[in-house]
């Protein structure tokens, strides 16, 4: 009985008591996920234990852990470990052993990184700008918010100027990362001129932050405006004395020129003295009737309206209240043009007393670079770069004005036209212009898309009309009278490569020749050839013996010119005058006898020769 006893004794104890039909425990580990520094994450374990759940232990790295039991005796189910990772970026791991009802035993493990806190983002603010006092800066954006632990239910983007208090912009603590705003305006009308240090905040649900510094610069208003009195002759008279609005300077912010003084003065005339700009992105309304004479002067100083790439000029005349620029020794006034006399004092011969208008903009050119500055402005003045690539760029609206006596000299043959375009796009609208008596070219385009339609170019000190750098526009309803130069000078592309195609063109114009004109049609040859076509072309005033009018005929040809008719006088002859094959595309009519080209003075009855009656003279 006693060995029997030992036996069974034996048999009862250690794993040879295991119930061999019962699997032994088994535990599977989750997923490897990183964790942030300092965060909690639950990590979930699953087991199966056939004898019965019985105990767990979990040993953990990198950080804390604590883990939900399920009940004793389940033979399947989840072990949840809660881990808090420590401040430290390295490498974690949590191992979970199981222990079922029978001592045997299973573990798992799962290792991951441990990160560095998931820190927002800002992106697309500049970091720096410049507005004028009173304006608002807009960021146009996209600004490009981004966090991924979500952002704050309140206060999640702010702002604040130089250390000052927080300000929302208005970013929900519900919203989906990432965010874009488009268009923000930001509360900088109330700072005055200096510098400012704006510091943007994200904050995310975690209390992480990132932050941006963004440097704004507020500007005075830079020009100078003033009433003064003119008088008119008599100094000892003060009833006949005029009212007149000076300016001066650069117009950096949105400006209208007032219609009278802040005291109810009636202004007679508006007076540029230097090179006024138009500058900042700002908008300079001159009002329809307007007369702006401009101080004489030469050299640098010379007196300018500079309309600067991306400021506007929106000066709106009228057939009946035209816009006039003219020199300060003319002594017309507004209530002239109110009577609807568009004449002045100054004869048609007198030029180069002040400089003209120039307009520049962002619409591609050909040069030597892709932007260049102007010519008739010093090379130290970046305000004259002009050039880019949005060819339907908009520079404002410039319709019934009038531009005389100007093309003053700023350098030895660097003359200023008396309209200048340079790279000014499609989305500038441009009608009804005169040019009286400039010293230099009457319209010269530099580049750009912009068209013109309807223009007199009368006794221009060169050519009438002169383009370069690929202009791709359209001029049409024109009269050209009396150049000193060429009617036409027709430059190709000048830089690398051209604008791959396309040409500008001349359409319906009337040219009279007179006795000083150089050539009526002067194309370019050579490496870089005119692309230009001109049509529906009336020429007379040709002073006998007049030859070889026109050079290098069709440029290199991508335009088609067609449709002339010319009167010719006693002593030439139309191939002598129309050389080079130009003859080919001409028809010779009596005087005034035209079919093509200005056939009437109809719509440039508001035009200095209109209005004294000088076109009627020429026949029209």
């Amino acid at each position: 009985m006693a060995a029997f006893g030992v036996m069974f004794y034996l048999s009862s104890c250690g794993d040879d008591d295991d119930d061999p039909n019962l699997a032994e425990p088994q535990v599977t580990a989750p997923t490897a996920t990183a964790v942030q520094v300092e965060t909690t994450q639950e990590f979930t374990f699953t087991f199966t234990a056939e004898a019965g759940y019985a105990s767990v232990t979990v040993t953990e790295q990198g950080g804390t852990a604590t883990e939900t039991e399920p009940a004793a005796g389940a033979t399947s189910g989840d072990i949840v470990v809660s881990f808090t990772a420590g401040s430290t970026v390295t490498t974690g791991s949590i191992t979970v052993e199981v222990t079922d009802a029978e001592g045997d035993t299973d573990e798992a493990t799962v290792s991951f990184s441990i990160t560095a806190s998931a820190v927002p983002t800002i992106e697309g603010i500049p970091t720096a700008a410049s507005i004028v006092d009173g304006q608002t800066l807009t960021v146009p954006g996209p600004i490009t918010l981004t966090s991924e632990d979500g952002f704050a239910a309140t206060n999640a983007f702010t702002l604040s100027v130089n250390g000052g208090p927080a300000v929302d912009l208005g970013v929900a603590g519900t919203a989906t990362s990432p965010v874009e705003l488009t268009n923000v305006a930001l509360p900088t009308s109330d700072l005055e001129p200096g510098t400012y240090e704006i510091l943007f905040t994200l904050t995310d649900t975690d209390n992480e932050s990132a932050t941006f510094l963004h440097i704004l610069t507020v500007e005075p208003i830079t020009f100078f405006s003033q009433i003064d009195t003119d008088d008119n002759g008599t100094p000892d008279n003060a009833a006949d004395d005029l009212f007149f609005l000076e300016i001066s300077g650069s117009i950096n912010a949105d400006f209208e020129l007032p219609v009278v003084g802040d005291d109810g003065e009636e202004i007679a005339y508006y007076v540029l003295a230097g090179r006024v700009k138009v500058t900042n992105g700002a908008t300079f309304t001159i009002p329809a009737g307007s007369l702006l004479k401009a101080r004489t002067g030469g050299g640098a100083s010379a007196s300018t309206l500079l309309v600067t790439r991306g400021s506007t000029l929106m000066a709106e005349g009228t057939a009946t209240q035209p816009i006039i620029f003219t020199a300060i020794s003319d002594r017309m006034t507004m209530q002239d043009i109110d009577d609807g006399n568009f004449v002045g004092t100054l004869d048609a011969g007198t030029n180069g007393l002040w400089g003209g208008l120039i307009i520049l903009g962002n619409a591609p050119i050909s040069a030597a670079e892709a932007e260049v500055g102007i010519e008739g402005i010093p090379g130290t003045d970046t305000d004259g770069i002009y050039g880019g690539t949005d060819a339907t760029d908009n520079s404002g609206v410039i319709t019934y004005v009038s531009i005389r006596h100007g093309g003053s000299n700023i350098g030895q043959g660097n003359e200023i036209n008396g309209l200048s375009l340079g790279g000014v796009g499609s989305g500038t609208t441009i009608a009804n212009i005169e040019v009286v008596a400039n010293a230099d070219d009457g319209i010269e385009w530099f580049g750009g898309n912009v068209d013109i339609d309807g223009a007199l170019i009368w006794n221009s000190g060169d050519d009438s009309m002169d383009t370069d750098q690929d202009w791709q526009g359209t001029c049409s309803n024109f009269l050209i009278v009396t150049p000193f130069g060429s009617a036409f000078e027709l430059d190709g592309p000048e830089g690398p490569a051209s604008r791959n195609g396309g040409f500008h063109s001349f359409d319906v114009g009337t040219i009279y020749a007179g006795t000083e004109i150089g050539f009526l049609v002067d194309w370019d040859a050579g490496d870089l050839p005119t692309n230009a076509q001109l049509t529906n072309l009336y020429f007379y005033g040709i002073e006998s013996g007049y030859a070889d009018g026109i050079d290098a005929f069709q440029g290199d040809g991508s335009g088609t010119s067609a449709s002339w008719e010319a009167t010719i006088p006693g002593g030439s002859t139309l191939t002598g005058i129309f050389n080079d094959g130009a003859s080919a595309i001409v028809t010779e009519v009596s005087e005034n006898n035209n079919s093509v080209g200005v056939l009437n003075d109809d719509n440039f009855q508001w035009t200095w020769p209109g209005s004294n009656g000088t076109l009627g003279t020429l026949g029209l």
